[in-house]
């Protein structure tokens, strides 16, 4: 296993910057209103070729603030989980009761701890440094994690702790994002699917705001749990904090191999569920429908079929979606989204031999022959795969305006049926051969 590096601190001086920095990539929400970040972020970071797992957290206080005791567990899980623990203070502020107390809990890890001094930019607090001694630590390094001062001069004495035989890098294994609109048990999910209190579970609707990748082996195979923030509409995103956390949850899309889209089995489809299903459609992800809280659902044999019919009526543009029935809260029919994730995962990476392609085509085309449209019949002389995830078919044709979209659908579903496209997306290019 990779070194871990935890980065832990009272709110509001520059973890997540840091932690950005450190990881070049703008993976946890930075805010000027304190405890945004809430949930532990882990991201793979390397610094003179030497890879670690670095795990931001949520600000530790000693005040009555919302999620504090849920905020310490996790940070107390980092701590725990870590090889080397950076310990962020403020050079403006100076030490505070909350440092006295974060000191406290990080002396009893036993753990090597090194103080980032945070906010030295400006020359009259580069002095503020030498308080810190204060806290009992030997390491105490100056930094700007806005600037960039100090943080070369940070990340040598972090590797320094590493043991000397590099570690080996796992496969990342299969990615799967979690979406849906706030509130509908993603976190929860997530934490059934890990069997672990990784992610913040609370009844209070956008508790999670970062997306969060947590790898684990199911069944002998690695997979990448993506847990996003709730999305809203777009009109309605009021917040700094909740507009960056859409841009993190369709960034959580982007990169995931398989979606996994949430629906309230209690509450019902509303409008705002087939809004979080377009980016499913604008990012052309293999995506499997998940019915969550089907434990709150008073059932009758017809039930189920009457979910499914309502689905498949109101996602159309998800018709190659599977659904599937699930109860977080007790860990009910989990195992039927990993089948459906490994199947979509290899399906959207399924690759065609043009012979064999252009044998079905050629049987679809004389099964059921093309109408007239726009002026005249549409001809395909042979069509090839382009590429995968997701599976693209280029046509060479006489003239693509002839094509109906009636005829283009009844090819996809040719494609579906003979060669088990299942929950994947699948693009047609028409071209006109010269």
């Amino acid at each position: 296993m990779l070194p871990k590096v935890a980065i832990v601190g009272r709110p509001n001086v520059g973890k997540s910057t840091l932690f950005n920095r450190i990881i070049k990539d703008k993976l946890s929400i930075t805010d000027d209103q304190p405890g945004v970040t809430r949930d532990r972020i882990y991201s793979l970071a390397s610094w003179m070729l030497k890879d670690f797992s670095l795990i931001d957290t949520g600000g530790i206080e000693l005040s009555d603030a919302p999620f504090l005791e849920e905020i310490k567990a996790q940070a107390d899980i980092a701590m725990e989980e870590a090889d080397v623990i950076v310990f962020v203070v403020d050079a403006r502020s100076g030490l505070t009761d909350d440092d006295i107390y974060i000191k406290r809990l990080l002396h009893k890890t036993k753990k090597p701890v090194i103080v980032a001094v945070n906010k030295i930019d400006d020359q009259k607090f580069q002095d503020a440094i030498y308080d810190f001694y204060a806290l009992g630590f030997d390491d105490v390094i100056g930094i700007s994690s806005s600037h960039g001062i100090g943080t070369g001069d940070l990340l040598d004495k972090i590797v320094s702790y590493f043991p000397q035989k590099e570690a080996k890098k796992e496969d990342e294994g299969i990615k799967f994002a979690l979406i849906g609109r706030p509130n509908v048990g993603k976190s929860s999910l997530t934490n059934a699917i890990l069997n672990d209190e990784r992610d913040i579970v609370s009844d209070i609707s956008g508790t999670t705001r970062d997306a969060i990748d947590s790898k684990f082996r199911y069944n002998g195979k690695n997979y990448v749990a993506i847990d996003t923030a709730g999305l809203k509409k777009r009109g309605k995103i009021y917040e700094n904090v909740d507009k960056y956390a859409a841009l993190r949850s369709i960034k959580a899309i982007e990169r995931a191999d398989v979606v996994l889209l949430l629906l309230d089995a209690n509450e019902g489809i509303i409008e705002q569920d087939l809004h979080v299903g377009g980016y499913v459609t604008d990012y052309n992800k293999p995506c499997i429908i998940v019915v969550n809280k089907w434990d709150l659902v008073t059932k009758d044999s017809k039930t189920m079929k009457k979910w499914e019919d309502d689905v498949r009526a109101k996602f159309k543009y998800l018709d190659f979606a599977p659904i599937v029935f699930t109860s977080a809260l007790e860990n009910k029919r989990i195992n039927t989204i990993f089948d459906a994730i490994d199947e979509a995962y290899e399906a959207s990476r399924r690759k065609i031999t043009t012979s064999v392609l252009n044998d079905i085509i050629t049987d679809s085309y004389l099964m059921f022959p093309p109408s007239d449209f726009n002026g005249g019949k549409i001809k395909i002389y042979y069509a090839t795969q382009t590429g995968v995830n997701p599976p693209t078919f280029a046509f060479y044709v006489n003239e693509p305006k002839f094509l109906h979209f009636s005829y283009q659908r009844y090819l996809e579903n040719q494609l579906r049926k003979n060669f088990d496209f299942f929950a994947t997306p699948i693009k047609f290019e028409f071209r006109k051969r010269d």
